[in-house]
């Protein structure tokens, strides 16, 4: 119980900091003091606190400070956990129109289009949240199917039953299909002003092409210092690891 109680207060206290850095780093931003709030902001997610909120706001101070690459990097990171958030996809707009580079992506055949969208239109959360509906939705219909008095009611529970296993089935895969692209496909983007690609992971290797900040790209692998991207277009080559972040 005294465990218990401890954790419950850690809780409220981190929770109490957290609001008052928060509006410690928003009053550094009214003031244009966008150096120091990025470095508040940043302080809050040091401490184990992320929201969708923080990350556009700290993406404002970064692109207030010039800084385009780690806008798009805080922007991106907020997508990730609201994908559909109004503010945080106007802005990312608005300073990807801002990046050198433009990308033409490589053609993709539309029901791979369409299925990657689906998977992504929304956080893994709310997948999950819907499977658990669904789940919930089958095991009432079961329940009413086993126990109920009338053939109407068993009737009712087995077709809305079957309804919800066949839903059930497809969110699982739309979760699962969800959880494996983010696990197994790391995007970065590129925070220096401007970089060459290389054809492999030495400094002495011919050039590829070259990059600029703010870049999206797929990061495929890591040797030593150097870490090997894939554009949406479908060129490859190696740059330093200290020229991108992970999303």
């Amino acid at each position: 119980m005294k465990n218990l109680l401890l954790i419950l207060f850690t809780f409220i206290e981190l929770n109490a900091q957290v609001d008052q850095l928060m509006i410690q780093a928003n009053e550094y931003y009214q003031d244009e003091n966008f150096e120091q709030a990025v470095k508040t902001y940043k302080d809050i997610i040091n401490r184990g606190y992320e929201s969708q909120v923080l990350y556009y706001n700290l993406g404002n101070a970064y692109y207030q400070n010039g800084q385009i690459g780690y806008a798009i990097l805080y922007y991106e990171k907020g997508l990730k956990i609201a994908p559909n958030d109004e503010d945080l996809n106007y802005n990312l707009a608005i300073v990807n129109a801002r990046t050198v580079d433009r990308i033409k992506d490589v053609p993709k055949f539309f029901l791979t289009e369409w299925w990657e969208y689906l998977i992504t239109s929304v956080s893994i959360d709310f997948w999950s949240v819907i499977v658990l509906m669904f789940f919930v939705i089958f095991l009432t219909s079961l329940a009413i199917y086993f126990t109920g008095k009338t053939g109407r009611a068993q009737r009712f529970g087995f077709l809305t039953g079957s309804a919800a296993l066949a839903i059930l089935l497809f969110f699982i895969i739309v979760l699962v299909s969800a959880v494996n692209r983010e696990a197994s496909t790391d995007y970065g983007v590129l925070v220096e002003k401007e970089i060459t690609v290389k054809q492999s992971p030495d400094e002495k290797s011919s050039d590829a092409f070259v990059i600029h900040e703010g870049l999206k790209f797929e990061v495929e692998d890591n040797v030593n210092n150097w870490v090997r991207i894939r554009l949406s277009d479908g060129k490859v080559g190696w740059i330093p690891n200290y020229s991108i972040e992970i999303i």
